[in-house]
Formats: C-alpha cells, structure tokens, sequence
C-alpha cells in the first residue's frame, strides 16, 4: 500500500540519524560535510483503465517512486465501465475515460465520462457522461485549452468532440465525422474503424488513423465552435492491409510516426503543418529478426526529448526500440525488450523519460522499467504489479 511505501522511506531516514547519533556518542570528529536537506522527490501517481468484469470494477489508482521503481499496491480509483483509454484535463484536476461500449443511453455509441480527481488521494469522483458519437471508443486526446475532448470511436468508424465546460463537465459531442472505406483484411478491414485521434503542435488540424481504411483522415479544428472540417486532401493512405492503430509526434512536430497494427510496422511522415500535410519516408518493421508467429502491433511513444521511438508488439509481447536521427527523423533499430507480460496493449513513459510503464493485458499484470538515458533500452524493476486486464497507463500529477 501507498502507507506502507512512505513508512519504507520514513525508516531509512529514520535509520540515518541514528547512526550520526551514535557516532556522535562516541566521541567522534564531527563531519563538516553539510547534509543536504533537500525533500524526496514526490510520488508519482498513476492511474490505470481496464477491461472491466471478472477482477475488475473500473479504473485503478497507484503510486511510483521515482528513485527506485518501487510501487503501492493498486486501489480502485473510480467505478465504471470498460474504461480502456485515458487522458488528463490539462489543470491536472480532471479524468476522462472512454467506455469502451457498442450501446448507451438505447443508441448504438460508447460513451465518455468525466471524473474529478476530488483528494490527496487521488480518488476520482463521477461528474458525468456523455455519447461519444459512436460503437466502442477507444482513444481521447485533450486539447491545450482545455476546451474540447476529441475521441475515436473504433466500431462506430467516427471521430467526434466533446466540449468541456468550465466545471470540467462534458457537453453532447459539437460534430460526429464518419469516416469511409474498407481494407483488404476481410476479417479486420470490413468498414471503418478509428483508432486514434491527436493534434498537432499548433492545434490547427486535428490527424485520426482508421485501421479500417488504411488511412490517416486530416480535419482542420475549431476549438472555439468544437469543429473537425476535411482538409484538403482529406486523406492520406497507407499501404494495404497495414492496419494503421495509434500516432507519435516527434520532438520538433515535424515528423509524425504511426504504428500499423495488422502489419507489424512504423510508417514515419513528414509533416507540413501550414497545411496539415504528410509524407511518408520510411516503414520499418516493429519485429525481431526471425520472428514468424501471429503479432499485431499496438503503442507507440517518443520520450520528450525526442532521441528515441518505442512500440509495444502483442505476440512478440516486446518493447521494439528505436533510435530518432536528429537531422532526418528515421528511425533506426535498437533491439527489442520483453515486457515482463503476455499482450502488451499499452505503455506509458513518464515526462522525466526515466520510467515506462507497460500494461500487459492478458497476463493481469503491469512491468516497470528504468530507460537507460544513453541507449534508450529499457530495463525492468522488479516484479511486475498485479491489476487484471490492464489496457492503458496514465501519469497524473505528482504528488506532494
């Protein structure tokens, strides 16, 4: 428990100024060295989504230590229902979570709801739920403003916003846009289905991936009215059958990589942000040399500084690493880590670039790895956490 992680650290400062005591007692020099007295670095809090059923009742809550990887035991944050993506207001006070849904309220949508992060605890309190404008949300992105939440809904096939009031509350979704088309997988590709939505750096176009269609769709966004418009061209397409799933940006904004689900790839674009253009200049596959089992690629993340690429491989069940060239944006291969789990659907890296985070679903269980700041390779901490059905990690605000 988090009590029993902060009585550890208690005790070793405890067992520290006994031991000068002691020395003092006896007689010895004292030690001009100054002490320093600086304090520990807060616990860093993170919330966990989840299939629910069975071992789980919604979203999880537990606490990192920064120094060691060390963890309190996970507690049950917030009821609800299939909460398998999160994301963070960006005042640090309030989490939305898709339920991950084919029906709400009698109409064929999931839907997103809004939870305020109400203590010191981090307990997260209901404030409400709204439609997400389609089947099975799987993926939200906050804007800077805190104005609007965008969400991808994967059987649905659309995208839609959702304005946030001051309170944090959502309204009925602004605009719903359907996305259009099929692939050449019959049993994956037989009508749209968005998978991920983010914005670029300056908030003008907003780029979703359809692993359905084989496309990233390009809108132009009006955060004031909560407005996704086709840009022109609307679309762009990826290679058949590739499955595109979730989005990176590089440090700069502009290079974007896209991992491909179905192909086990990441496509690197570049981007021209004027006009909510991509070009793609590289794929590269996420798997081992000699690999030759069922895999489907899942997350993608670039650490804030921006010298590597990691995604997560379900079947493989590894992180592949990649170094970022500076100068061209490629990606180069670094090798690839086991994740500690079978089917790692998400991970999640910290804003310090030390700590990943992986959620590996089908094995009930959550791996901590120290990034090594030179190689980018992760390496794990420990035993795993156990939390069943964990499909995304998110870092909350620190705590003090």
């Amino acid at each position: 428990m988090m009590i029993r992680l902060r009585i550890r650290l208690a005790l070793r400062l405890t067992i520290f100024r006994i031991a000068w005591a002691l020395i003092a007692c006896a007689g010895c020099a004292p030690v001009r060295t100054p002490v320093s007295t600086s304090p520990a670095a807060p616990l860093l809090p993170v919330y966990v989504g989840t299939y629910t059923g069975g071992g789980s009742r919604g979203i999880y809550r537990f606490e990192l230590d920064p120094a060691s990887g060390a963890f309190s035991d996970p507690v049950l944050a917030g009821e609800t229902e299939n909460p398998s993506f999160l994301a963070l207001h960006p005042n640090g006070h309030v989490l939305y979570a898709v339920n991950e849904l084919g029906t709400f309220g009698g109409a064929p949508t999931g839907a997103v709801s809004a939870f305020a992060i109400g203590d010191a605890r981090g307990n997260l309190t209901l404030l409400g739920r709204q439609a997400s404008g389609g089947a099975d949300p799987c993926y939200l992105t906050v804007d800077s403003a805190g104005k609007n939440v965008l969400v991808a809904n994967y059987t649905g096939g659309t995208v839609a916003v959702l304005p946030i009031d001051t309170d944090g509350r959502l309204q009925p979704a602004s605009v719903v846009r359907r996305h259009e088309g099929t692939g050449p997988n019959k049993a994956r590709q037989e009508a749209p289905h968005a998978h991920a939505i983010v914005l670029d750096g300056a908030e003008r176009f907003a780029l979703a991936a359809d692993l359905g269609t084989d496309r990233i769709f390009v809108y132009r966004f009006g955060a004031p009215t909560g407005n996704l418009e086709p840009n022109d061209p609307k679309a762009i397409a990826l290679e058949p059958g590739s499955g595109p799933r979730h989005l990176a940006w590089g440090q700069s904004g502009a290079y974007l990589y896209v991992v491909n689900e179905l192909g086990s790839t990441v496509t690197a674009f570049r981007y021209a942000a004027g006009r909510g253009a991509l070009e793609s200049f590289q794929t590269i596959t996420t798997l081992p040399a000699g690999f030759s089992g069922q895999n489907k690629a899942a997350e993608v993340a670039v650490p804030q500084d921006g010298r590597f690429f990691y995604a997560s491989n379900r079947g493989d069940d590894s992180l592949a690493v990649f170094r970022i060239d500076a100068a061209s944006g490629g990606l180069a291969a670094v090798g690839h880590i086991p994740t500690g789990g079978r089917t790692p659907r998400h991970f999640a890296i910290d804003s310090s670039g030390r700590w990943l985070l992986a959620a590996n679903q089908d094995s009930d269980s959550i791996a901590v790895f120290r990034l090594d700041p030179v190689t980018g390779r992760p390496e794990q901490v420990g035993q795993p956490l156990g939390i069943s059905k964990p499909v995304c990690v998110l870092f909350g605000p620190p705590s003090r």
